[in-house]
């Protein structure tokens, strides 16, 4: 495992003991400086390792459409990379990557839809895909997007500058989706998951896990004066873990107690996980 100087994070950083981006020349060491190769995810989703194995724990996932700036290609089928997205460094499958870039027109805008490999609704679907992946849409036929790889409904799409102005009722979304340790999907997401792909859709870039989150998303409040005012939209961190208020009272989170997307009373759930000694709320944060 590589020693980073102070101030860099491994999840966040490109280097490796043998290779690192070559940005990070004279900032960390390795035997090797590479550029990076832009590509995208060409498949529904692409799994984001910490290793190169399919058993390796899961980090993150990227969205078909996002971008990953590339500095190894193996050949056992895997790619190192980076997450231009919101900068996740880790190990993906080489399979679900394209070399290159397409500037993105569209984001997906419902939980899920279909990519089917024409304008018709009785052709067999290609993948789905999830809430905030993106695709570049050439021209429309009817009722349909086409794109690069096929054709979607165009009312389950948006301009990608086009933002909801409410994210907890995008999260509200997802309520019911199964809870799943680094996911991102509408398939299985996470509390961190559920907060990013929010506020993505709000316009407000996010990082990916808690912690990094709680360090600079919003404003930071007294937790105790907080506890006594919360609102709409204020997002609720303990150790590991982020809540999103859907008002005063309840809270909205992806959380391995009941391992799902849940609505419950805030009381409730700050008791349950201090007693599960999760710890008190550690602070709360207000979007302006």
């Amino acid at each position: 495992m590589t020693t980073l100087p102070p101030g860099l994070d491994r999840r966040l950083t490109p280097a490796r003991p043998d290779l690192a981006a070559a940005s990070l020349r004279g900032i960390v060491q390795a035997s090797e400086f590479v550029e990076g190769r832009p590509m995208r995810v060409l498949e529904s989703v692409a799994a984001l390792r910490r290793h190169p194995a399919p058993d390796a724990p899961l980090d993150t996932e990227a969205l078909h459409g996002e971008t990953v700036t590339v500095y190894e290609m193996t050949d056992e089928g895997w790619a190192w990379g980076q997450i231009d997205r919101d900068g996740y460094v880790g190990w993906l499958p080489s399979g679900a990557l394209i070399a290159g870039v397409r500037q993105p027109t569209h984001r997906v805008s419902v939980l899920r839809t279909f990519l089917y490999p024409g304008p018709s609704i009785k052709l067999p679907p290609v993948m789905a895909l999830s809430l905030g992946s993106t695709v570049t849409v050439l021209r429309e036929d009817g009722r349909f997007a086409i794109t690069d790889q096929g054709a979607i409904v165009a009312g389950h799409l948006v301009p990608v500058g086009r933002h909801e102005t409410d994210f907890v009722a995008v999260a509200e979304r997802f309520v019911g989706v199964p809870y799943l340790w680094g996911g991102k999907t509408s398939l299985g997401l996470d509390c961190s998951g559920l907060a990013q792909l929010s506020l993505a859709a709000a316009g407000v870039a996010a990082p990916r896990d808690s912690d990094m989150q709680e360090a600079c998303v919003g404003t930071s409040l007294p937790v105790g004066e907080a506890m006594q005012d919360l609102r709409r939209g204020d997002l609720l961190f303990w150790k590991g873990h982020v809540g999103i208020m859907q008002d005063r009272d309840r809270l909205l989170h992806a959380n391995g107690h009941h391992m799902l997307v849940v609505s419950e009373p805030v009381a409730e759930a700050c008791e349950r996980i201090q007693a599960k000694d999760g710890g008190p709320v550690t602070s709360v944060r207000r979007l302006g």
